[in-house]
């Protein structure tokens, strides 16, 4: 595990980073391969469209379905364990379906049927993959990490589709499944060597649905992660047009031919390594939220440009500062994530933000679509950067900061309860109170310091919480939560962070008296 208190530092100076990162580039490129491998195959297998079409469906789909509970894997297991299991899966997988093609018996069921298996391994392992990125670099290294892996993707997005034509041209789609195959490797060693210094549980784990409960209550009750999200869609969903419209403008708008397309494909390619490149100067300079600002007014400007754009150098040109832009978004909202969510619940809290924007994505594309039937695709365009430059005003009200959620590591400073009663641990459910002797005065005031405190409560665990006030005693205020078991209280005492004890204090402050508030624990017989 990375020194998290070591001087700032290049990811790429870290041998362990530096080594997963290519080896995931050197992946990305295998699976970029397969999907142009399966979709040329798929033509010559059936002459229905909708067949082509669901290979794209077997490739995307299992995200949507696989994605939330690869997260709440990823927090219960062991996550080196869960990726090392994921890229057998995948060998596995890429192997039969090179093997069957090489033999012949590869038919359109098999070969939706294998795409879909590699594409749900893919998956499982995605929520993985970015929670152990702080496992890996110092913190302060974590927005340059984060960008990399970004830049990473771009890498492997402008050379797999590339290198497969030029393969299946040379050798035929089973060549493409082999090699993607082998591109798994890499990533399995670095993998099988990494001494990961995995802390000891002191409890047991998580349940399954327990588990996946429990990610979707941190999101709803934490302000940091719903700015992340609100944010994502307000972006995603009008920046999907650009994507979407970008194979029609290069074929029917610009003439161009495939070799031109993937050239105009790489030009994003080659502006997001630009951008990746001056992140880090430009992140001195702008604030978080101000970077994602600029990045949205550039995008817009972009996708305003390609609109009117009749030659193959000024789409190209457009393409380049829209991957600059995009690289800028994903890298700022993917930091936000990482760093609104603790370790604890870090696989979970990044799955629904890929979620959401896959379904930002997919939902916008689909819209844009049919707005293009009707309106035609220069003005949908302009209608797109017009939406995204109008949902800059999410920005006011939900900013993007480089910390969005303050010290989130673990503070333990809860003392651990006194217990009389016998195994207690599955018993439940279990009620806390918490009494405060306040100045009647000030009733106003604590209260709106209590909402704070109710919403950690239900992000850590209650499934309700109520405030009484004392009727025969003025000032006398009662805090009451309910958990589902003894079990699931004790994993609150661990999920407390030096971020919620600064509210708790704030709280503690209105409390008169030289003794603490009165904290009881009540178990249901």
């Amino acid at each position: 595990m990375a020194d998290t208190n070591s001087p700032t530092q290049s990811p790429l100076r870290l041998p362990l980073f530096r080594a997963l990162w290519i080896a995931t580039i050197v992946s990305n490129v295998g699976t970029w391969m397969h999907d142009a491998g399966a979709g040329w195959l798929m033509t010559s297998l059936s002459d229905a469209p909708i067949m082509v079409a669901l290979v794209q469906a077997a490739t995307t789909l299992p995200m949507f379905l696989f994605a939330l509970p690869g997260g709440a894997l990823a927090d219960i297991v062991d996550r080196r364990r869960l990726l090392i299991l994921a890229q057998l899966w995948a060998l596995i997988c890429a192997g039969l379906l090179a093997l069957a093609t090489f033999q012949g018996l590869t038919g359109p069921g098999l070969l939706l049927g294998l795409t879909f298996a590699l594409a749900t391994g893919a998956a499982l392992s995605a929520p993985a993959f970015q929670a152990i990125v702080p496992e890996l670099v110092p913190k302060s290294a974590l927005p340059e990490a984060i960008s990399l892996n970004s830049l990473g993707i771009n890498i492997s997005r402008a050379i797999g589709p590339a290198l497969g034509g030029f393969i299946i041209a040379a050798a035929g789609p089973a060549a493409v499944f082999a090699l993607n195959a082998l591109s798994v490797l890499g990533v399995w060693i670095v993998l099988i060597a990494w001494k990961r210094d995995a802390k000891p549980a002191t409890l047991p784990a998580e349940h399954f649905t327990g588990a996946l409960r429990a990610g979707a209550r941190y999101v709803r009750h934490s302000p940091a992660l719903r700015t992340v999200l609100i944010r994502s869609v307000g972006f995603f969903v009008f920046a999907s047009a650009l994507w979407a419209f970008v194979p029609i403008i290069a074929r029917r708008e610009l003439g161009l031919g495939a070799a031109e397309y993937g050239a105009l494909l790489g030009s994003m390619g080659a502006g997001a390594i630009v951008g990746a490149v001056l992140l880090p100067h430009v992140r001195k300079v702008l604030s978080a939220n101000g970077l994602t600002v600029a990045a949205t007014l550039l995008f817009a400007a972009v996708s305003t440009a390609l609109a009117f754009a009749h030659s193959f150098a000024q789409a190209a040109s457009c393409m380049a500062l829209a991957g600059m832009a995009w690289i800028t978004m994903l890298s700022s909202f993917n930091v936000a994530a990482q760093t609104a969510a603790p370790s604890w619940v870090k696989a979970r809290a990044l799955a629904i933000n890929l979620l959401v924007f896959q379904g930002s994505m997919a939902a916008g594309s689909a819209g844009w679509g049919f707005a293009a039937g009707h309106l035609g695709i220069p003005d949908t365009l302009l209608i797109a950067a017009s939406g995204m430059v109008l949902a800059l005003g999410l920005a006011l009200r939900w900013q993007i900061k480089g910390d969005m959620a303050g010290n989130i590591a673990p503070s333990s400073h809860w003392p651990s309860p006194i217990v009389a009663v016998d195994s207690p641990t599955d018993r439940g459910p279990v009620m806390i109170t918490v009494e405060y002797l306040i100045d009647p005065a000030l009733k106003a005031d604590f209260i709106r310091a209590m909402r704070t405190l109710r919403r950690i409560r239900h992000r850590d665990g209650a499934i309700s919480w109520a405030l009484y006030e004392d009727a025969a005693e003025p000032g006398r205020m009662v805090e009451s939560f309910v958990l589902e078991s003894w079990l699931e209280h004790l994993r609150q005492h661990e999920r407390v962070t030096h971020a919620d004890r600064e509210d708790q204090e704030a709280v503690r402050g209105f409390h008169l008296g030289t003794e603490p508030p009165l904290v009881r624990h009540l178990i249901a017989p």
